[in-house]
């Protein structure tokens, strides 16, 4: 069985999962099952960054 989600298949959250997410204290989330970045990863993230401030300096 194909277990991947996307935006299209996901169901509307019902009322009580939105007031279970609202009563949701930040120290109460579980991140434990991503993973984490790569080196790759964060230069991409730094480089978009400094591509982004010189776009807002030069625009």
């Amino acid at each position: 069985m194909n277990s991947f989600i996307s935006k299209k298949n996901i169901p509307p959250l019902t009322e009580e999962q939105i007031k279970r997410l609202d009563a949701l204290k930040y120290r109460e989330i579980d991140y434990s099952d991503i993973p984490p970045l790569t080196d790759e990863e964060i230069e991409r993230f730094r480089a978009n960054i400094r591509r982004k401030k010189k776009l807002k300096i030069a625009g």
